[in-house]
């Protein structure tokens, strides 16, 4: 009788909690704190941001959704954990993560050849990415310190501390933009690395977390949404999600399973503001895609 009181008292708090997470009560937060399920009780705090489950969006099938269909492959490095992606001046540079694995990298379009690179120490694990000027800024996840190179030959000049996760970066040309694995993204002043204010990311109203790699592209940011196939086009004035790029169809079906088998996903956003192209790419996936951006017809 004991085991199933027991059994039953299980399924109610397992229940309690799904509903909580499906809510984004766990989701929304930022930091590490403990949260409670919907009766009050403590939960124990995630370790990471990652650690949270995915929001359940799209929330509203208003909201245009377009997928992104490509015109032109690439060859992409399989044991790359992408974790950032851009085109300066026509050069495609790309940042990696895991633990001894982590570097930033110069790679040749046609063939996917590494030109160039700078290594991470095997205790870091490395993030997003972005170019102001002639200055290259690098992210890590967890270890509160960002490194600056010099975009030309990727020799180091800085570093910089910041609170919380590192995740996704971009740029206006002006500030930077970043994300850490919440519904929030930072804008932040290269100069020091100062936070000058947060966009609040929502679609109908509801919070949108888990963003990750960023892109500046014609006055949106785009953000890959972790563990999803999505990319929410979001206004960065207001924060509202104004569109929904799909990148499901991309790879096939055997592709897929061999990226699943890696530990692959989604993640790696590029805009070339010359051609007017965007490349997305992922986690341990065998290709680039490439499309022309006026097919994506604007919401």
């Amino acid at each position: 009788m004991k085991s199933e009181r027991k059994f039953r008292a299980a399924i109610v708090c397992a229940l309690l909690i799904a509903s909580a997470l499906l809510a984004g009560e766990l989701g929304r937060n930022d930091t590490d704190a403990a949260s409670h399920d919907a009766r009050g009780i403590r939960i124990a705090a995630r370790h990471t941001n990652a650690d949270a489950a995915p929001p359940p969006v799209p929330y509203d099938a208003a909201t245009a959704r377009v997928s992104f269909v490509a015109k032109q492959t690439l060859e992409h490095d399989t044991s790359a954990f992408t974790e950032g992606l851009l085109i300066h001046d026509g050069r495609l540079i790309e940042s990696t993560g895991l633990k001894g694995h982590s570097d930033v990298r110069e790679i040749e379009r046609t063939t996917g050849v590494v030109r160039r690179r700078a290594v991470l120490a095997p205790s870091l694990f490395g993030e997003g990415v972005a170019v102001v000027g002639d200055r290259l800024y690098q992210l890590t996840w967890q270890n509160g310190r960002g490194y600056v190179y010099d975009v030309a030959t990727f020799a180091p000049r800085d570093s910089f501390a910041f609170s919380g996760e590192g995740w996704g970066l971009t740029t206006d040309g002006t500030r930077l933009y970043m994300s850490d694995g919440s519904s929030r993204i930072r804008v932040i002043s290269p100069d020091g690395f100062r936070t000058e204010r947060t966009i609040q990311v929502t679609e109908s109203g509801r919070s949108v977390w888990m963003l990750n790699e960023l892109e500046w592209i014609r006055g949106e940011l785009w953000a890959n949404v972790y563990q999803t196939d999505l990319i929410a086009r979001i206004n960065p004035v207001s924060g509202a999600v104004v569109g929904w790029v799909d990148l499901s169809q991309l790879l096939t079906a055997g592709e897929r399973l061999a990226v699943q088998r890696r530990g692959g996903l989604a993640n790696g956003i590029a805009f070339d503001e010359k051609t007017n192209r965007v490349l997305v790419t992922g986690k341990m996936w065998p290709k680039l895609f490439e499309m022309d951006r006026s097919a994506l017809a604007r919401p």
